[in-house]
């Protein structure tokens, strides 16, 4: 018998108590010294006010909330991973049919709008140049943008199609500053006209983007917890600061008992080989090792609780997007499991009816390079421009890698109630016409290049949503994350 467990229990028997032997087995399994007591101070409080003597399983149960609530539900399903559609392209043909996808699939979602009955072909315009137009003052093209440059008080930006493609010029302030905004590869519809002399002048920019919606909420009330880029196996992860968390999903805490989902949004380990000298940072230096530790530590969570895992950039498995779940043979453990389901990134998943849109990140490191006014620091102000953009990673040929898929698998099709993003190590929460956006943040302090770049994490949170009402909470396991969640 544990010190800590015989200590209690000589306490519970001071105070006139028995304690039945299935109640014994419970309180065995829990590590807690400080929560042990607790619980049998707080079960011999109440018992003594009804005059019964006696701890029981059931006594147990009821407190840490593992006895089966007739209100608790949590349903998770799929309803999209691209692990299953992967079917890439070879070559020049492979990115050909990569972007015809994707012009083709924001075309559709853009034809919602009034304006695109409106649109001609590059092709139709350019021979309505030719003969300058008389008919239509204005028309519309779309298109993806394939440059874009600021020159003196004018922008240029250049636009393709399928049948071609057109230079327009922007005069307009407020509209350069849009414009500013605009990632190469981008889809976007533009008004234009006949300029002076027979060129075209863009007079406004219309982005896919998500339309105002009504947030699905679920009927019962259940948590979702959101953690990304643990990290697993660096000498920099918060090992301790998760497994207190853990511990507190165990715990009687009114909202840790009613947690149903878990997602991990990608870099559950650190990898190895990502980066220069890296095995100098670690304490597991095989994959197998880091994501054996990871099942460990996954396993301690209860298996009513629901664990979806996406693979980044710093896990086993493809590195170009999008990524099929992180692979079996690495650890089949985390496949075995019936409460962990592993997905690729992106995914799109329901928890109790509430739709999540699963992304890492990487894209963001392209995007805040390349835009005016974006930074690490806000991440969820890069989360809206994806959304306006319908894209996950619209920018080809930069630091993150795109495979050549037959179909663009990182358009935003289906709109999400929640977004939820990693990779940045910063945790920040915001809104965005009815989406609840969620950067998760990280549980690996600051590392040597982070530091040597300026750049200050701010991890060891646990961001929890009660899908019910859309209430947020968070647990803070870090002295480094406080105040920091802006919204």
């Amino acid at each position: 018998m544990k010190k800590e467990l015989s200590s209690a229990l000589n306490y519970a028997l001071n105070k006139g108590f028995q304690i039945h032997p299935d109640a014994f087995k419970i309180l065995d399994d829990i590590t807690d010294v400080k929560q042990l007591e607790k619980i049998i101070k707080e079960i011999i409080q109440e018992k003594t006010k009804q005059k019964l003597f006696q701890i029981n399983q059931d006594d147990l149960e009821t407190y840490l909330g593992i006895k089966d609530d007739p209100n608790f539900h949590n349903e998770l399903k799929i309803l999209s991973d691209v692990t299953s559609k992967i079917t890439s392209g070879e070559g020049v043909k492979g990115y050909n049919a990569l972007f015809s996808s994707r012009f083709n699939k924001l075309k559709k979602i853009i034809s919602d709008r009034p304006e695109s009955k409106k649109i001609k072909s590059m092709a139709v315009v350019k021979s309505k140049l030719q003969k300058e137009w008389e008919v239509e003052k204005d028309v519309y093209i779309c298109g993806l943008v394939d440059t874009r440059n600021a020159e003196r008080n004018i922008t240029k930006l250049v636009l393709e199609d399928p049948s071609g493609s057109l230079e327009g010029i922007i005069f307009d302030e407020e509209l350069q500053k849009t414009a500013a905004t605009l990632l190469i590869d981008q889809f976007v519809m533009a008004r234009v006209g006949l300029g002076k002399n027979s060129g075209l002048i863009i007079k406004d920019l219309i982005f896919p983007d998500i339309p105002d919606q009504k947030i699905n909420k679920s009927e019962s009330e259940v948590y979702a917890v959101f953690l990304s880029d643990l990290h697993i196996g660096s000498k920099y992860f918060m090992e301790e600061e998760l497994i207190e968390f853990v511990t507190w999903l165990s715990s009687p805490d009114p909202v840790a008992r009613k947690v149903g989902f878990v997602l991990i949004g990608g870099d559950i380990v650190d990898g190895v080989g990502i980066y220069p000298n890296q095995n100098k940072e670690l304490v597991c230096q095989t994959l197998e090792e880091q994501l054996q530790k990871a099942e460990n530590l996954l396993d301690k969570i209860s298996k009513n609780v629901k664990i979806i895992i996406m693979p980044g950039n710093h896990d086993p498995g493809r590195r170009a997007l999008p990524q099929p779940a992180i692979p079996k043979k690495y650890n089949s453990g985390l496949w075995e499991r019936e409460n962990i389901k592993m997905v690729g990134n992106p995914a799109l998943i329901s928890l109790n009816g509430v739709k999540v849109l699963m992304f890492h990140g990487q894209s963001i490191d392209d995007i805040v390079k390349t835009t005016p006014g974006l930074s690490y620091d806000r991440p969820t102000d890069v989360m809206k421009n994806l959304l306006r953009a319908r894209h996950l990673s619209p920018i080809y040929g930069s630091s993150t890698p795109i495979a050549p898929e037959v179909e663009d698998l990182l358009v935003i099709e289906d709109i999400p109630d929640i977004f939820h993003v990693g990779h940045v190590h910063k945790a920040q929460l915001d809104m965005y016409k009815g989406i609840l956006l969620v950067n998760s943040g990280s549980w690996q302090k600051q590392t040597p290049f982070q530091a040597s770049v300026g750049m200050v994490p701010n991890p060891g949170l646990a961001i929890i949503v009660n899908l019910k009402t859309f209430q947020v909470f968070h647990e803070n396991y870090s002295s480094n994350s406080n105040n920091i969640l802006q919204s």
